[in-house]
């Protein structure tokens, strides 16, 4: 029996995605959602929105600091590559051979840092915003000269589509590979492990 016990150790596949990493991953998924559907179809009071948007500041945070000093795969410098790798990465795509990058590989890595910094910057324009419905006022607005706050606003909205963008780009990339490359991305993000 305990034989058994180290020959399935043995062939157990590594795992690539930490607890916090995958959590991180879900819980932002479903905070973005949510703000999003509250700001284009929620109810005129945005509190639960602003909420949101707390949340996904907190979870931002969380990331950056793990991004530092967390398991190999989640830290920045393992995942964010110079240009000549990207390129080198961006020429193996038409091959349908898996990657099996360990972690993000070279254009997802960029991806992940456009997607935070898209994220963080419509956040900092939501606590900034004053829409003039005396309801919806972010905390930060009565402190910025005028005009500012309406400009945050503005922001505020393009960033919502340049982030949708990035997830809809995000998802065909999922789709891609596991269609073209025949590699399951959503697994290891489960359960941290790859299949097989």
């Amino acid at each position: 029996m305990p034989a058994d016990t180290t020959a399935t150790t043995a062939t157990k596949p590594p795992m690539i995605w930490d607890p916090l990493v995958r959590v991180f991953h879900w819980t932002l998924l479903l905070c973005v959602a949510g703000a999003f559907v509250l700001g284009h179809f929620g109810p005129l009071e945005m509190t639960l929105h602003f909420y949101l948007g707390y949340a996904v500041l907190a979870l931002l945070a969380i990331r950056l600091i793990w991004g530092f000093v967390g398991t190999k795969n989640a830290r920045f410098g393992n995942f964010v590559r110079g240009p000549i790798s990207v390129v080198r990465y961006l020429l193996t795509l038409p091959s349908r051979n898996p990657s099996h990058a360990e972690g993000h590989n070279p254009l997802g890595g960029w991806s992940v840092v456009a997607m935070m910094v898209v994220l963080f910057l419509q956040v900092l324009t939501g606590l900034c915003t004053d829409p003039d419905d005396y309801l919806n006022i972010g905390p930060l607005a009565p402190y910025l000269p005028d005009g500012w706050p309406r400009m945050a606003l503005g922001w505020h909205h393009k960033l919502g589509w340049v982030l949708l963008a990035l997830i809809a780009l995000h998802v065909g990339a999922i789709y891609f590979y596991k269609v073209w490359k025949r590699e399951d991305l959503v697994t290891p993000m489960i359960t941290g492990r790859r299949r097989g």
